[in-house]
């Protein structure tokens, strides 16, 4: 369960980025937090205190949620240069490489909505660990 804590709270704290979580990253989040099986008061207390931060320990976990990351960050149809300068960090610190980073980044404005689909988000990781 500190995990899946882990894994909202952060995605909170990014969507706070531009100082306010608007109605479709509240949804977004939510609809993750059920997809976890966190409880709505859990997922509300996050709002006011943040989880300890857990980086997941598998490769497909941290692409998981960097991915996760990234649909947010769309989800309002809006990105910001603070919120790609804090996606960008939180993949490297989850150890992600930042070719693979950059390259999501910059491909995500190839597709509807700025939507990875998750096999495109793959192969471009897979790519770099070959």
């Amino acid at each position: 369960m500190k995990e899946k804590l882990s894994i909202l709270s952060e995605m909170i704290a990014f969507a706070k980025v531009d100082k306010k979580v608007k109605p479709e990253e509240y949804g977004f989040l939510q609809s993750v937090a059920e997809q976890l099986g966190v409880g709505q008061a859990a997922f509300e207390a996050l709002f006011q205190e943040e989880a300890e931060h857990i980086v997941p320990k598998s490769e497909a976990d941290r692409i998981l949620q960097f991915h996760r990351l990234v649909l947010l960050m769309n989800v309002d149809k809006r990105q910001d240069l603070s919120e790609i300068n804090q996606l960008h960090n939180i993949g490297l610190r989850m150890g992600l490489p930042p070719s693979a980073i950059e390259q999501v980044l910059s491909v995500m404005h190839q597709y509807p909505n700025k939507i990875v689909p998750p096999q495109v988000l793959l192969d471009i990781f897979r790519a770099y660990y070959n």
